[in-house]
């Protein structure tokens, strides 16, 4: 297939683009580059890229694709807390516009990547599937659902569209993000000797490695179309349900030198989930996921030994989404819109 990855330039789209070009599919990506210059290790660029933003897409931009898959998003909460209406105009306006070309012209298949955080807050230990109520507690999980409805809306015999409903992604990507609960326990671990908490540990949260979310999708993009039109599939597996108070001890396991603390504004966490994901397994029974959190625990610490992570770098620009959106919108080279001043080279 020819495939247009949305967000090709971030954390999963980094990985994920290059594992279906790796699976013999023709890839472009798609990106507004606001993390160039943000790499960690190096990596495989997809050339060329369309240096589009996602409000800006036309049908003729989509011509001769066979597929999509719509990464491009304002990809966290504190992203979406920053202004709530950019996460709007973005992950959901965006995504229905992005929807809207493919469908006109003529892309069969639309693999959007949702999040398992629109369960927003659960009670007790129950595990929650697909049909389970949508109780989103930021901008950024109120998006996810938003988009989920409007891509429903769209589907028919020509049209595709179904949703990754992602836990909360971990790993190495040469756009590494250190804003995402186990790749930020490992990363003080590393560069401060302490596995430092910022909630209470109580909170569930399940989580999948960038490399299983490509599985997914490219699960998702070969899959017969009845199988999948309109669908929604939560996308991990069930023994990666984690309390993070244990993703801290599989941290300290990993680096046993280090001490787990806890930060002095720590609290409890209101978003706790445990996710069902059986309906994705017996739906795609030859997709195997491969990763634990404590395989990307290791790899994770071998990675920010190799490439020389330091304590800055926790609070800095580079792996921070957040951080690096305020310096770009400080320095003035985004504008109000959250669109470039003056577009950057691409070299």
């Amino acid at each position: 297939m020819r495939i247009l990855v949305t967000g090709h330039h971030g954390y999963i789209g980094s990985a994920l683009a290059v594992a279906l070009r790796d699976a013999g599919h023709d890839v472009v990506g798609l990106d507004v580059f606001y993390y160039r210059g943000c790499d960690f290790g190096g990596g495989t660029e997809l050339a060329p890229p369309l240096p589009l933003d996602v409000r800006d897409v036309r049908p003729a931009d989509l011509d001769g694709f066979d597929a999509v898959v719509h990464l491009a998003a304002l990809s966290n909460d504190p992203l979406g807390d920053l202004n709530p209406r950019w996460t709007r105009l973005i992950n959901f306006e965006g995504t229905a516009l992005v929807a809207r070309a493919a469908k006109e012209a003529g892309v069969e298949r639309f693999v959007f990547a949702s999040a398992c955080a629109m369960y927003g807050s659960a009670n007790g230990d129950e595990l929650l599937d697909e049909h389970a109520p949508l109780r989103p507690l930021t901008h950024y999980a109120e998006s996810k659902v938003a988009a989920e409805q409007a891509l429903r809306s769209l589907a028919d015999e020509s049209f595709s569209p179904v949703a990754m409903r992602c836990a909360t992604a971990y790993g190495v990507s040469p756009r590494l993000r250190l804003d995402i609960v186990l790749n930020n326990l490992v990363a003080w671990a590393h560069t401060t000797g302490a596995i430092r908490l910022q909630s209470d540990g109580r909170s569930w949260r399940p989580l999948v490695h960038i490399r299983d979310i490509a599985r997914a999708a490219l699960a998702m993009l070969e899959a017969p179309a009845d199988t999948v039109r309109g669908e929604s599939f939560n996308v991990g597996s069930d023994d990666q349900n984690y309390r993070i108070r244990d993703l801290a001890e599989i941290v300290h396991e990993c680096l046993p030198e280090c001490e787990v603390t806890c930060a002095e504004s720590a609290s409890s966490d209101p978003r706790s989930y445990r996710v069902d994901f059986s309906k994705f397994a017996s739906t795609f029974p030859d997709c195997h996921f491969e990763w634990s959190a404590e395989r990307g625990a290791a790899e994770l610490a071998d990675a920010y030994q190799a490439f020389g992570l330091v304590r800055e770098d926790l609070e800095g620009d580079r792996y921070i989404r957040l951080n690096r959106l305020k310096g770009l919108l400080s320095e003035s080279a985004l504008d109000d819109d959250l669109r470039w001043s003056q577009k950057p080279s691409l070299l």
